[in-house]
């Protein structure tokens, strides 16, 4: 009989099964590395030429897009470093809605800067103490790079907004950015509460709708919903509308009961109480004024039977967050059922509901042009539905640059001249400081070349010689010079018209130093071993699946 020995150390405390790994080779590097990966995904699809990504989830479904936040949420991404920038990017995506490519792409970069670091020597808190004071220098500088006169504007001058969304809806629609910037400015201004600041980026809705192309587009003052009404009527205008929940229906009894029906005269009269009762409800409807019921569930025939004859439309909405966009457009009460007693109060407004067909499709067209106009939806076409995806996603960030606007609309030069400035500033910078974190706040810094060469290189250009371009430009004081990628030139950014959100930049910066900062303090990887038995995928050969 062999000796068993026991195990010591660490193995002797945790499970058996668990992985630990330690020390800068095992796991700092290992995790830079991770992220570096994932970074090295997402950076080829910065900037308007950015090249688009295929993605087949683990449902079989394909996303065709260069949009990083939708690369980033379908990548089915394990290594627990990655799922950090992963994080920082859906933290950028809900807080402003754009720039989470930058805060990925950033992230990589700078622990790129801090993998060579560590080789050199440096200890990881010390990098983490300079890239800190690198992020802080960097928010000074960016403020000292807001154009003059931007802080106040008009959120309902259509122009002033194209202005600012025109950068983050061509990053994911280059070249088609003058057809689009015009529909989400009249789609959130039309929307646009009296305070600004309590814009809900849900008031804008989006219907897409395959066939045609993009010059066919168009925004609807209040609801587009796809599929036809119920009933034989089509078109209404200016009727008043009751919003149904529970369905337009006979209700079934909560209780069980049996009736006992002992002759033919009493079996056609139950027939038609029901009839009677039916036609009651319905008529209360009627008087009450209201021309239209929506049905949040299934409507009956005999329902639908006298709605017809007292000329009253019928929709049916079978999603309740649809239903509750309606009550907002129309502003109608939802009521529980058909027996509930309808107040005037509870009805709401249409100017019109139509049913259209639209490239071969029933849409019911939901119009309120003079209502509280609560509720606007973007009308999108194209030839399929890859195209549609990602016209839809770059109206919501066409929305949300809206929305950030609303709460801060200060604007810095595009077109990567603010990146070159910061790079030039904090390698300035650096030199002032005389410990080794000065190191770090020069590689923080160079970091920022990354958005330039990768635009740049995007566009097929020669980096190195734009990159030195642009830092003789700005070393000479010509703060606002960035690339012109249809020209190849570097060109002043106010004459394109280029400009970046204070607050997208801001807060890029801000997430990525954090996600960076994290992952550099992390020293040993510790994991148990997983739940559960073996997975499908580790299967023994030759182990059938049971059928």
């Amino acid at each position: 009989m062999g000796l068993q020995t026991q195990p010591y150390g660490i193995q002797g405390m945790l499970n058996e099964g668990h992985k630990h790994l330690s020390g800068l080779d095992e796991a700092v590097l290992k995790n830079i590395d991770a992220c570096k990966q994932l970074s090295t995904i997402t950076r080829t699809s910065l900037g308007p030429n950015g090249m688009n990504k295929m993605v087949i989830n683990h449902l079989d479904k394909l996303f065709v897009t260069s949009d990083a936040a939708t690369i980033v949420n379908e990548l089915e991404i394990q290594h627990p470093a990655a799922k950090i920038l992963v994080l920082a990017g859906k933290a950028q995506q809900e807080e402003i809605g754009d720039g989470a490519n930058l805060v990925v792409s950033f992230a990589g970069e700078l622990l790129q800067g801090a993998e060579d670091l560590i080789r050199m020597g440096l200890h990881p808190s010390d990098i983490i103490i300079g890239y800190t004071k690198g992020a802080n220098k960097a928010v000074e500088i960016l403020d000292g790079l807001v154009e003059e006169g931007s802080d106040t504007m008009d959120v309902r001058n259509k122009d002033e907004f194209i202005l600012r969304m025109k950068a983050a809806v061509a990053s994911k629609q280059y070249g088609q950015e003058d057809i689009l910037c015009p529909l989400i400015a009249d789609a959130c201004i039309q929307v646009c509460p009296k305070n600004p600041i309590n814009f809900n980026v849900d008031n804008v809705r989006v219907a897409k709708l395959l066939g045609g192309g993009l010059h066919n587009c168009t925004t609807v003052r209040g609801m587009v919903l796809k599929g036809d009404t119920v009933g034989s009527i089509k078109r209404i205008e200016k009727a008043k509308v009751v919003v149904i929940a529970g369905g337009v229906d006979t209700t079934a009894t909560e209780t069980k009961g049996t009736v006992l029906i002992h002759s033919a005269e009493q079996l056609e009269n139950y027939a038609k109480t029901e009839e009677a009762k039916v036609e009651e409800l319905i008529k209360t409807v009627a008087d009450s004024g209201a021309e239209v019921i929506v049905s949040g569930a299934a409507v009956g025939e005999m329902a639908l039977h006298f709605c017809e004859r007292y000329k009253i439309m019928v929709l049916k909405i079978g999603s309740k967050f649809e239903l509750r966009r309606f009550c907002r457009t129309t502003g109608a009460v939802a009521l529980l059922k058909l027996g509930s007693a309808v107040n005037p109060d509870d009805l709401g407004y249409v100017d019109s509901i139509s049913v259209e067909e639209i490239g071969g499709a029933r849409v019911t067209v939901v119009r309120n042009e003079q209502g509280g106009n609560s509720v606007t939806t973007v009308l999108l076409r194209a030839s399929t539905d890859s195209i549609l995806d990602d016209l839809e996603r770059a109206v919501d960030d066409g929305v949300n640059t809206y929305k950030a606007l609303c709460r801060d609309s200060r604007i810095v030069p595009g077109a990567a001249a603010t990146e070159i400035e910061l790079a030039r500033k904090l390698k300035e910078f650096s030199f002032t400081e005389t410990g080794l974190d000065q190191y770090a706040i020069a590689k923080f810094g160079e970091s920022f070349e990354m958005i330039p060469k990768t635009l740049a290189e995007n566009a097929g250009l020669n980096a190195m010689e734009i990159i030195s371009s642009l830092y003789a430009e700005h070393s000479s004081g010509n703060v606002r010079v960035g690339i012109d990628l249809e020209e190849g030139a570097c060109k002043d950014v106010s004459t394109l018209n280029i400009w970046d959100l204070f607050v997208t930049k801001f807060h890029a910066l801000k997430y990525a130093a954090d996600a960076v900062c994290t992952v550099l303090r992390v020293d040993q990887i510790i994991m148990s071993k997983p739940a559960g038995g073996p997975s499908r995928r580790d299967q023994p050969a030759g182990m059938d699946n049971e059928d």
